[in-house]
């Protein structure tokens, strides 16, 4: 076969796996925004059935032979298609490795598991969810035995999500952040500053919150006829291409910013995937390039924007627009100093800028400890509860609070939690550089986030996963990733906040 017939067969099993992924993902979104609970094992079936029909296509003998022949010819391939080989061949190399129906029935599992999580999380029942995550637990370290790993079998999970991080270097990263932020915690805790949030506590009615969560969309830059935003148990963001990117929060009535901030955070993930460049935009390459990349577009809109006193400067007289009754009486400074409040949290999607790399820190080590046969899945609510003491002095009344707060390990998303806190240090750097050609706080005062937009879009969005984790962190900022301009600005900004 000529070069270009195995290109163009290459590129239609790519496609037709586009569309199995597609319609996963459309199962998957129904599913956690209002399907019948009833359709459960209809709705697991069908994405067992789908991801199967994906395993196979990946695994056939026409993509070894795609695969091979492309790779023998690099040298005459174009930069896209040389990217996509690449990634595909390191998709077809993982797979090659797990058991074709072990792989269904482990599709099978996480569908079903999602679901009794979340009714286990409204019980507060651990219990509930201990066989299901007992089977994932053992089914990811068989899988890891399965695909092999350097060091340390939790390896091989974090190259899923973060490429090229280890255990060994991320042990390194988390001490360097506790070596400066706790004793900053700590030093908070003993301030005489106090900071009244209690406003924020009032009844804030859910059509109004659903109102300014609309309204905070189309001031980031949000294409709204390219993207929508519902409700669910847990906020998440889903992409099935640039024109069609899906975010969710979650409403509680007697507190105001959960949804503001979740809406935001959903909103920097979804500026995304809405912005891949077009050349590669129905590819496999038309995503995030890793999950710690990802976290610093939503942490970046969440915390280094969208906590910036001059971010509500603009936005407040709206805020205030639409809850008259309860924050008339208060200044666009008190709502500033309010949502920046430090304080230990039980939950971490709650926590403050501070506190959030610990609730990242307990993760990371529980999961480690768990891939490594050290605890087993019927121990967690105690070492949970241990750990949160240790590093936060508080514990959880309940597991729905504790345990059982994040969806993301009945997804058997292991490996995923380091890049919230990789998140935070890559969006820190990122910024730093932002402010060398544009003045951020001045945009940020008259609302000009369009401008904000067109250099994330220039310099990250539009690269995908063309590029990499390291290239893109390097290409944009000059260097490696440095935890220091993190740690500076949270010094900086707590320090100042807390007269300290």
């Amino acid at each position: 076969m000529e070069l270009e017939q195995v290109k163009n067969k290459f590129y239609e099993i790519l496609e037709k796996n586009r569309a199995y992924n597609y319609s996963m993902s459309l199962i998957y979104w129904d599913g956690a925004t209002g399907a019948p609970k009833k359709a459960v094992d209809d709705r697991s079936k069908i994405l067992g059935i789908l991801a199967g029909e994906v395993f196979k296509l990946t695994l056939s003998q026409e993509m070894k032979e795609c695969l091979i022949a492309l790779e023998k010819e690099s040298d005459s391939l174009d930069k896209i298609t040389n990217a996509l080989v690449k990634e595909v061949r390191k998709k077809h190399d993982k797979f090659t490795k797990i058991p074709k129906e072990e792989y269904r029935e482990y599709v099978e599992l996480l569908s079903k598991s999602k679901v009794v999580w979340e009714e286990a999380k409204n019980k507060s029942d651990f219990s509930m969810f201990q066989p299901y995550l007992e089977k994932i637990i053992r089914t990811l370290r068989k899988f890891v035995e399965y695909r092999g790993y350097t060091s340390h079998p939790y390896n091989t999970l974090l190259d899923d999500y973060e490429p090229g991080m280890t255990v060994e270097k991320l042990d390194i990263f988390f001490n360097s952040l506790k070596e400066r932020i706790v004793p900053l915690v700590k030093r908070l805790q003993n301030s005489d500053k106090k900071i009244r949030t209690n406003f924020l506590n009032e009844t804030y009615p859910i059509e109004k919150q659903k109102e300014f969560s609309q309204y905070l969309l189309e001031k980031i830059s949000f294409d709204k006829e390219a993207g929508m935003i519902k409700e669910s148990e847990h906020p998440f963001t889903i992409d099935f291409s640039p024109r069609d990117v899906r975010i969710t929060t979650h409403y509680f009535e007697d507190n105001l910013i959960s949804a503001i901030y979740s809406t935001i955070h959903e909103g920097g993930h979804g500026l995304y995937e809405q912005n891949i460049g077009e050349d590669i935009a129905e590819t496999i390459l038309g995503t995030g390039t890793s999950m710690g990349i990802h976290e610093s577009q939503s942490r970046m809109y969440e915390n280094l924007f969208g906590r910036n006193i001059n971010f509500w400067r603009h936005l407040y007289p709206k805020l205030i627009e639409i809850f008259p009754e309860q924050l008339s009486n208060i200044s666009v400074n008190e709502f500033y100093e309010a949502v920046n409040k430090s304080e230990n949290s039980l939950v971490r999607i709650e926590a403050d800028e501070l506190t959030y790399s610990l609730h990242i820190m307990l993760r990371y080590e529980i999961e480690k400890m768990l891939i490594e046969g050290r605890i087993e899945v019927k121990d967690l609510p105690r070492v949970w509860n241990s750990k949160m003491e240790e590093y936060l002095g508080i514990i959880p009344p309940n597991d729905k609070k504790g345990v059982l707060q994040d969806v993301h390990w009945s997804d058997g998303l292991f490996g995923y939690f380091p890049s919230y806190a990789l998140g935070n240090v890559y969006a820190a750097q990122f910024e730093q550089t932002m402010r060398k050609s544009l003045d951020i706080d001045k945009l940020l005062m008259k609302g000009e986030f369009d401008k904000i937009l067109e250099w994330l879009r220039e310099k990250i969005h539009r690269h995908g996963s063309l590029k990499k984790p390291n290239e893109i962190i390097k290409d944009v900022t000059g260097e490696d990733l440095n935890p220091i301009y993190f740690i500076e600005y949270l010094e900086n900004k707590f320090e100042k906040l807390y007269n300290l």
